[in-house]
């Protein structure tokens, strides 16, 4: 029982820690404490042994033929110890779809000192030669396509005729346009059992990237990445990312439509009952 004091057969009792913040879940043999949104993660009584999963908000998508939103990065950290303290949680917002240039970024997120988890990359433009933006995943492709950080996301695709690239996922690159605009990375479902668990990510996976917008109504817009990413706009309108998925923003239609927000992050703290 978390907070509770069992005599030891041999040395002194143990104390267990007293954890704090987020919204409580218990599944599996162990507690999971989830922010959706900032706050404070406290630790009292003894340190916590624990696992992280930290995800940033994902990037905007682009208008006019514009590149998919890049996903918001994704770190996990395993057997860490959270010393007693008060932790500062970050979790990110989504980037702004874009109204008339490239998407604007993700917000980054972190827990205490953990290394900062980078937002997504903005989606490009085609009309006014915008480039993705780089990010935890880039953004996709009006011109060239963002890069992703190391070990947090991938890069996005390039533009062709169709419309823009899509927007890079935590799983894989964004799709480059041909046929049809730039699918959407996908994200990843390592974390699956979390997800179900705390009743987060879409279909077990996070942190997908945004499709990309078509060059005209003729057809689909990119479809999106697996975990949360947006889908492009085509014959159907852009969507936005997922909240709470890192997902990137679905790219606009040429001249028509603007780009639509990536989701916002999320943090995850785990750890045995």
């Amino acid at each position: 029982m978390i907070g509770a004091i069992t005599s030891g057969l041999f040395g002194p009792p143990f104390i267990a820690p007293t954890v704090t913040g987020g919204t409580l879940y218990t599944s599996g043999g162990y507690n999971y404490r989830v922010f959706t949104s900032s706050g404070t993660l406290g630790v009292s009584g003894a340190a916590l042994s624990c696992d992280v999963l930290v995800i940033a908000g994902g990037g905007g998508g682009g208008r006019d033929q514009g590149g998919g939103g890049g996903a918001g990065g994704l770190l996990a950290f395993t057997s860490q110890s959270l010393a007693v303290n008060s932790y500062t949680v970050t979790v990110g917002s989504g980037g702004a779809g874009s109204t008339g240039g490239q998407g604007v970024d993700g917000n980054d997120s972190q827990l205490g000192a953990l290394t900062l988890v980078k937002g997504g990359g903005g989606g490009g433009q085609f009309t006014y030669s915008n480039n993705g933006r780089t990010g935890g995943s880039g953004g996709g492709g009006g011109l060239s396509p963002g890069s992703g950080t190391s070990g947090q996301g991938n890069a996005g695709g390039n533009y062709g005729a169709a419309g823009g690239g899509g927007g890079g996922g935590a799983g894989g690159v964004g799709g480059n346009a041909g046929s049809n605009p730039g699918n959407g990375g996908a994200g990843v479902n390592t974390y699956s059992s979390w997800a179900t668990a705390t009743s987060t990510g879409v279909s077990g996976f996070y942190a997908g990237g945004g499709g990309a917008g078509r060059e005209n109504t003729g057809g689909p817009g990119g479809d999106a990445g697996s975990g949360g990413g947006g889908r492009g706009a085509g014959s159907s309108s852009a969507t936005a990312g997922t909240v709470n998925t890192g997902g990137g923003g679905g790219g606009g239609l040429v001249s028509s439509s603007v780009g639509l927000a990536g989701g916002s992050g999320i943090v995850i703290v785990r750890y045995a009952i």
